[in-house]
């Protein structure tokens, strides 16, 4: 299939790395559902590209709540008729705070969004996925540097995005007999919002401030494009995206 009959799904596609892949996919000729908490900044993403208003779908949804997760699969199957590709990509993280002082409600709403609502939104792809016609597709999760090497202070984060590594494999396991590939970008710095601290200084393995350099986000948004648009005989498992000269190995 060509672009131009694919449909896409971005989850936290009001801004950031969500923003700048489902940017990409529609100046690829994607058809793209826009997904995130807040109907808002959904249209101000489809604003920024000049593409036939019937090519963006937005959802306002909720990934942590199944219910909300359902109704908005219903809604892209009913206005687009079939789902391609699914970015897993909607994240958030605590505050810095060493392990024991990490309260429970902060701990359980980032394994809420980032683990339970990949989770949620694997399960509605999969249901469309193998049962259209083509059959099959691909899912391609966002998971970070933070799933080989922690941060200091960042224990719920990076538990989730360890997790996420395991819900890749699992996905790609049990997609095979339906032709459901699944992959994980691992990125480290890119400029967005969310690492906008890092221009500024922050904390370091050995206890030090160090300002950290940063990437072009569109350097992400390429990379995803690449791996949605493989043929479904081959995958990209496993894509470890970095600003150059960032601390990763050991964090140092």
């Amino acid at each position: 299939m060509d672009t131009q009959s694919r449909v896409a799904l971005v989850t936290g596609a009001g801004s950031g790395i969500g923003r700048a892949v489902a940017i990409a996919m529609l100046q690829d000729g994607y058809r793209v559902a826009l997904l995130g908490r807040r109907q808002a900044p959904l249209e101000e993403t489809a604003a920024l590209v000049n593409v036939p208003a019937d090519r963006v779908l937005i959802l306002p949804a909720d990934v942590s709540d199944p219910e909300s997760v359902r109704a908005a699969f219903a809604k892209l199957k009913a206005h687009f008729g079939r789902l391609d590709v699914l970015f897993n990509n909607a994240g958030v993280s605590a505050f810095a705070a060493s392990v024991e002082e990490v309260p429970f409600e902060q701990w359980k709403k980032v394994v809420d969004i980032n683990l339970t609502g990949a989770f949620l939104c694997t399960q509605e792809a999969f249901k469309i996925m193998k049962d259209q016609t083509p059959r099959g597709g691909r899912i391609i999760n966002n998971g970070s540097i933070s799933a080989h090497v922690p941060r200091p202070h960042s224990a719920p984060y990076t538990a989730t995005k360890h997790a996420i590594t395991g819900l890749t494999k699992s996905t790609s396991l049990d997609g095979r007999k339906y032709d459901i590939a699944c992959g994980q970008i691992d990125i480290g710095n890119a400029a967005t919002e969310m690492v906008a601290a890092m221009t500024k200084g922050v904390l370091q393995a050995n206890g030090s401030i160090a300002v950290e350099p940063v990437m072009d986000v569109a350097h992400v948004a390429k990379a995803v494009l690449y791996m949605a648009n493989l043929p479904l005989e081959a995958n990209v498992h496993d894509m470890i995206l970095h600003a150059t000269k960032m601390p990763f190995v050991g964090r140092g």
